[in-house]
């Protein structure tokens, strides 16, 4: 079961990863998509509930990764990204967009890059076990 959730967690890490790519690429068409989401409760809270589905993913294939606490603590910030959408409101969290808007694409290019970082992270973290693991499995 545990090798599951490791599998499990890889479309995770390629769509961070591909969000990470088409952010650096055209902040201003990852700005109008995230505008989409932020349009109506109707398309937000499916955003939240993909954002929060990711972390808990994480956060489930951590015990068979490389870096268990690592990937926790990633799942569990993910998890609170999609939850703060809900508890701060629609308005907050357009507010907060329009904010990073303002700053400009370097802003934007950052944060697609963290996103591409932590794809990637998560892409390494679950495509192997644990030394551990490993050496058990030899001996």
């Amino acid at each position: 079961m545990k090798k599951d959730t490791r599998i499990a967690a890889l479309p995770i890490a390629l769509l961070s990863i591909a969000v990470g790519i088409a952010g650096i690429a055209s902040p201003d068409g990852a700005m109008a998509l995230r505008r989409l989401c932020y349009a109506t409760p109707g398309l937000l809270y499916p955003a939240v509930a993909v954002r929060s589905a990711m972390g808990l993913g994480l956060i489930l294939a951590a015990s068979s990764s490389r870096w268990p606490r690592v990937l926790r603590a990633l799942g569990a910030v993910v998890c609170l990204q999609g939850l703060s959408f809900t508890l701060l409101g629609l308005d907050h969290a357009r507010a907060i967009m329009e904010w990073e808007g303002r700053q400009g694409s370097a802003l934007l290019r950052a944060g697609a890059a963290v996103a591409f970082i932590c794809g990637g992270f998560i892409l390494v973290a679950v495509s192997r076990s644990r030394p551990a693991q490993r050496n058990a499995v030899r001996s």
